[in-house]
């Protein structure tokens, strides 16, 4: 049963919870980064299902204006959705498959050569929920940017929690959960992640 309050005698409580939550929405962004995420809601909007290497070509154009960083091109197929885009950094041939949806309120850095494959959740951020009393909806975010060394593949439907390091040459499998950093060139899958296996690598 839900514990939010119903009827017109409640009315004023729930102003009171929707004022609360827009008051942390200003108080956790700049006017820039509002600027930068109605840019995302609406020029995103007309761009994100543009279809074939044209808009694969605008949206990289696009992207490199409100990143914090992009180095190179950005392969940013229909579909993908990126959030608060002011804080992501990327080295080159970023490619972001189709339905993928990446919220960074705190830093994501993606090096170079990094997939991200179809329908993948990358969110940098959580509700904080530990002020009792008080709804999880009006406690804010808490924070921990998420970093992605180079040459990883992240395997459709998977999910990369906050303040994880994506080690250089990880590939998270289909369906993964990654809570805690990987070892470079391991191979990572289940819920919550763990190692499976490994990538074969060039001998020095």
């Amino acid at each position: 049963m839900s514990n939010q309050p119903a009827g017109p005698e409640h009315a004023p409580a729930r102003a009171a919870s929707a004022l609360a939550i827009i008051r942390n929405y200003w108080h956790e962004h700049s006017l820039r980064q509002i600027g930068t995420l109605l840019a995302e809601q609406y020029i995103g909007l007309l761009l994100r299902w543009f279809p074939g290497f044209e808009g694969i070509a605008l949206r990289s154009f696009f992207y490199r204006l409100l990143f914090r960083r992009l180095e190179g091109f950005a392969f940013i197929y229909p579909g993908a959705w990126l959030d608060h885009s002011y804080n992501i950094s990327a080295g080159p041939s970023l490619a972001i498959n189709t339905g993928a949806f990446i919220s960074a309120r705190a830093p994501i850095c993606f090096g170079s050569g990094v997939l991200v494959g179809p329908n993948v959740v990358i969110v940098s951020s959580n509700h904080r929920f530990d002020q009792p009393g008080l709804p999880i909806s009006e406690q804010g975010h808490s924070l921990a940017p998420i970093h992605f060394g180079d040459d990883c593949w992240i395997g459709a439907n998977a999910v990369i929690l906050a303040g994880v390091t994506v080690a250089e040459g990880t590939i998270v499998s289909a369906g993964a959960v990654v809570t805690r950093d990987t070892e470079p060139y391991s191979i990572v899958g289940g819920s919550p992640a763990a190692k499976i296996g490994e990538r074969p690598r060039v001998a020095s």
